[in-house]
């Protein structure tokens, strides 16, 4: 039976963490600091995620997108594409800060990756070092434009926008949109930092940003599903386009299609949940696959109306 949760919105869309680790520590994300990473034990392993994502599969999850941390640095990554791919699962994107992505682009496209997003914080080596406590601007640029080159493109390119860290940067993203014919998405800083130090009047809207690009560049706007997270434009005169993801300031809830499945196999109806959902438990028991996907539904008729 398809997911639908109480409200009427049909669940499409699956966002799988591979694991809370990650090389790098950006200043804004929840596993800044790395005494925090879950025990290997305690992570689901790959026959564990491909046997949820095939109940899921069957209940009508038509997108998902495997995410971390980092996803690249669990051993195993690409071949757990090629098994989602297997399933039928017909749009497969993975979230990736890009720093091993130049190396592994062509297994992931062989093994059936369909899109993929880049996190990037600042085009200026020196701030992306402070952002992300690393000194891999380099290897992320490669990775952005090797996966250009590929199957992949256009790549998108996801920008975390700070007041005062990174705001400066609004046009100078949206000329590498242009240069590079890629996707350039702006997103709102949200209050999952580590160190608890966000403030609404850190974050930079997207109606602000729409408005110094256009000023600059006109800009059109393209068509998208009500469900997508992103408002769209591309460049009247140009290559390219942009994407403004604006929870803070305009929510998308009421068109939210997705569920989050994290690394120790708990299931969120939403980023910002209270409350997280163990399956894990049921997957080292002796539930049978209907016991599973009962338990999924009785999950999903619990989704939030709102953040």
């Amino acid at each position: 039976m398809p997911l639908a949760d109480k409200f009427g919105r049909q669940i499409t869309d699956l966002r799988i963490s591979v694991t809370d680790r990650c090389n790098f520590r950006c200043v804004y994300c929840r596993s800044a600091d790395p005494e925090t990473h879950m025990p290997s034990a305690n992570l689901l392993t790959w026959d564990e995620y491909e046997r949820l994502a095939r109940i899921m599969v069957g209940m009508g999850i038509r997108k998902v997108r495997v995410t971390g941390g980092e996803p690249l640095v669990r051993s195993g990554v690409e071949d757990f594409i090629a098994r989602l791919k297997a399933l039928g699962v017909p749009d497969l994107s993975m979230t990736t800060n890009g720093h091993l992505l130049a190396e592994r682009c062509d297994r992931l496209v062989a093994a059936g990756l369909n899109r993929i997003n880049i996190s990037l914080d600042s085009l200026d080596r020196d701030k992306f070092e402070r952002v992300t406590r690393t000194k891999t601007f380099d290897q992320v640029i490669a990775g952005i434009d090797a996966a250009q080159a590929s199957s992949l493109r256009p790549v998108k390119v996801n920008a975390v926008l700070v007041r005062g860290l990174n705001d400066d940067e609004v046009e100078a993203f949206a000329s590498f949109a242009r240069d590079r014919d890629l996707i350039m998405r702006f997103i709102e800083f949200m209050p999952l930092d580590a160190d608890r130090s966000w403030t609404r009047d850190m974050v930079v809207t997207g109606a602000e940003v729409h408005d110094r690009i256009s000023a600059r560049w006109p800009l059109v706007p393209v068509v998208h599903e009500r469900s997508e997270t992103a408002r769209k434009f591309r460049f009247a005169d140009g290559r390219g386009e942009i994407g403004l993801i604006s929870p803070v300031s305009q929510p998308f809830c009421g068109h939210c299609s997705r569920l989050r499945l994290t690394a120790d196999g708990k299931l969120r109806t939403c980023l910002f949940s209270k409350e997280d959902h163990d399956l894990r438990f049921l997957l080292r028991g002796d539930a049978t696959d209907r016991e599973i996907g009962d338990e999924i539904h009785a999950i999903v008729a619990q989704k939030e109306k709102g953040h």
